[in-house]
């Protein structure tokens, strides 16, 4: 073929791909699969159960009840004037986003493995549409949030929600790119070393258990000061506690804290971005 035909080329399919060269203009031109990717992952996710979508509902709600009994009524944790279940509700429905972005997206690799072997497309089109997608599970789960706001305060609750809830979006959209990042340097990994794959559940466990999701962050400055650190290296708990403000009118808004998220969330998006460029190479040899 002549030198001239082959400048008729619209695109160029090549394994040969500089370690920065991210390409996002492509992952724009393939946006329409992206959003059939989205509808995948709301619609097959919960296709073969019995209760389908009311699983969004019913385990933020059984961990919101389970975290009231255990560490209100029987550790006596205080969440102040605001009702034990909608203090935990509130840390429950954020961290539920963080947590199944980071989990779904750290399968990428070996769950569309399939997929990855026999088309071409921006494999990055993948994690970010799990982080789309979940959003529709987060919004179901904030509504349910919403309903018992509205009831306990009828019911005379002292909570408020302050005019910062105008940037709870940006930090929504903060988790999601914090999940992403980590969960695509996850998912880089799992292609060599499976035993992190088993490592992640119980290390999510934990990760909950630091990100003051069922109880105050001064509370774990004030009672266990020689451990406060695990928290306060934390970034997602300085977005929950910033979430609890703003919805609800306790705690604090840690301006540090959340600076010092976003820094982290970009610092692991862009390892993450760039882990993944390469991996996404050659991980057909070890998957």
């Amino acid at each position: 073929m002549s030198a001239s035909s082959d400048e008729n080329w619209l695109y160029t399919i090549s394994s040969k791909r500089r370690l920065l060269d991210f390409n996002l203009k492509e992952v724009w031109r393939y946006r329409d699969l992206l959003f059939l990717f989205v509808k995948r992952d709301i619609v097959t996710v919960y296709k073969q159960t019995i209760l389908g979508p009311l699983w969004y509902l019913i385990q933020p709600l059984f961990t919101a009840i389970t975290f009231t009994l255990i560490f209100n009524k029987v550790a006596n944790i205080d969440t102040g004037s605001v009702p034990p279940f909608l203090f935990n509700l509130a840390g429950i429905t954020v961290w539920n986003y963080f947590k199944t972005c980071l989990t779904a997206t750290s399968d990428t690799f070996k769950s569309n493995s399939g997929i990855f072997s026999k088309v071409y497309f921006p494999r990055i089109i993948s994690p970010l549409s799990v982080i789309i997608s979940n959003l529709f599970k987060f919004s179901i789960q904030l509504v349910i949030f919403i309903g018992f706001y509205i009831y306990y305060t009828l019911s005379g609750a002292s909570i408020t929600i302050t005019s910062s809830v105008l940037f709870f979006p940006f930090l929504i959209f903060v988790m999601g790119l914090l999940g992403l990042g980590f969960g695509m340097i996850i998912s880089s990994l799992v292609t060599k070393y499976r035993d992190l794959k088993y490592l992640l559940n119980f290390g999510t466990q934990l990760l909950m258990y630091t990100s003051a999701v069922m109880y105050p962050l001064a509370l774990m400055q004030e009672k266990l000061p020689k451990f406060a650190w695990l928290v306060e290296y934390n970034p997602v708990a300085y977005v929950i506690e910033a979430t609890r403000y703003m919805l609800l009118g306790t705690g604090i808004i840690s301006v540090n804290g959340l600076l010092y998220t976003i820094v982290c969330t970009l610092v692991l998006l862009f390892f993450g971005l760039l882990i993944f460029n390469r991996t996404e190479k050659t991980f057909l040899d070890t998957v």
